[in-house]
């Protein structure tokens, strides 16, 4: 008799709609890493009529190339399983590298969801993440989510945006600027509002990316640029640039609130937008033309839903550049009833082209801004000014 093919599909290219429709049973699978393989998985699961991947985790654990502290990295991995649990599904999985074996507190409660197989990184040999000829560059970390989208966008919108801008900056500064793996997920505290919405939790989003600083300028790495495509990771990207310059003195770690938001972003989007303020909170115009001009396979335009009926007022209302003094987190129910804030119908195509070419010219020109800022501060404590000068440089 022969055995029964499972059909497997990307968790992140579904709108949240459809994986609320998803059978609570069907497994799901989170790997680290890529390379691995798929008919192999499906037999460890008992050929079920399908699978779902869900994008890849990046680096972390031994023999990624960029290894953390299993403390730091733990948590991270865990929350986002369990965001698939608190939905429902009852078949959740983390695949690893064969040999991958949590330690200590971790091992009661990961040991039954860790399926294991042999990787690609077992048998070359790994470079280290970034490589050590990178030194003296911006290090980019494109962080971006897996989060719902309304009903006319996949969960991958700010993972497709953020690290199309980082491999676009990388392009334009090859030797100024190298952009790691881009991260897939993030923080969403308002993951309970809509189905499919991960969440890798604030306190774990932040040890986890601290530890990255960590390792990093232990290995001599001295500028870093925290890249974020989704709102939910900025306050806790501003922590973490906070720890990690009080805790590395001689670094030069910097974030920035989005992409299209600084001063060349915001000037394009004011020449090109057409809807009213309002319609650019989440999967509104913006980010609907930048997947209409990166992936327009994902876009399914006639199920859009123009939703501006935010609750605002003078000092809280949404947009991509948010206004006012107030900041607060209500619940996303109370403002959209599809999950979308904003006019996903005035988007196209060419406005999403533009906005990236800016989005790149703005990223480039923040990495010139750090390289500044590290060798001016550099040459000024070098040279003993103020409190440097009472102190050995270290």
């Amino acid at each position: 008799m022969a055995t029964r093919k499972s059909d497997l599909f990307n968790y992140d290219d579904l709108t949240w709609d459809a994986v609320a429709a998803l059978p609570r049973d069907v497994p799901l699978v989170l790997p680290l890493g890529s390379g691995y393989d798929f008919d192999l998985l499906a037999d460890q699961l008992s050929h079920p009529t399908r699978i779902g991947i869900l994008p890849s985790f990046p680096f972390g654990w031994r023999g990624s190339g960029l290894e953390i502290p299993e403390a730091a990295f733990f948590p991270y991995v865990l929350n986002l399983l369990d965001s698939l649990r608190d939905d429902g599904f009852t078949r959740v999985y983390c695949l690893a590298p064969q040999g991958f074996d949590p330690q200590g507190q971790f091992t009661a409660q990961a040991s039954l969801s860790i399926l294991r197989q042999p990787h690609p990184s077992q048998y070359e040999a790994n470079p280290f993440l970034p490589p050590d000829g990178e030194r003296g560059k911006v290090i980019l970390f494109p962080i971006g989510h897996t989060e719902q989208h309304g009903y006319h966008l996949p969960l991958s919108v700010d993972t497709i945006i953020i690290d199309a801008i980082a491999k676009g900056t990388f392009a334009k500064l090859p030797t100024r600027s190298f952009a790691m793996p881009v991260m897939p997920y993030g923080v969403s505290t308002h993951r309970a509002s809509f189905a499919a919405t991960m969440n890798a939790g604030g306190r774990a989003f932040e040890d986890f990316w601290l530890a990255v600083i960590d390792v990093l300028a232990a290995r001599g790495f001295d500028r870093f640029y925290l890249m974020s495509g989704h709102g939910g990771n900025s306050s806790f990207l501003v922590n973490i640039v906070k720890y990690a310059g009080e805790r590395h003195r001689r670094i030069f770690c910097a974030t920035a609130y989005l992409h299209t938001s600084g001063r060349i972003g915001a000037e394009a989007l004011d020449k090109h937008r057409t809807s009213k303020i309002g319609g650019m909170g989440h999967a509104g115009e913006l980010e609907t033309s930048y997947l209409l001009h990166l992936r327009p396979d994902l876009c399914k335009m006639e199920r859009v839903v123009d939703e501006t009926d935010f609750v605002a007022t003078p000092d809280y209302y949404m947009d991509w550049i948010e206004g006012g003094a107030l900041a607060a987190n209500p619940p996303w129910d109370d403002d959209t009833a599809t999950g979308a804030y904003g006019a996903g119908s005035h988007a196209t195509a060419e406005k999403g082209r533009l906005w990236l070419e800016a989005a790149i010219q703005e990223k480039a020109d923040h990495v010139e801004q750090i390289h500044e800022q590290h060798e001016r501060r550099e040459k000024r404590r070098n040279e003993g000014y103020g409190l440097w000068g009472k102190f050995k440089p270290g």
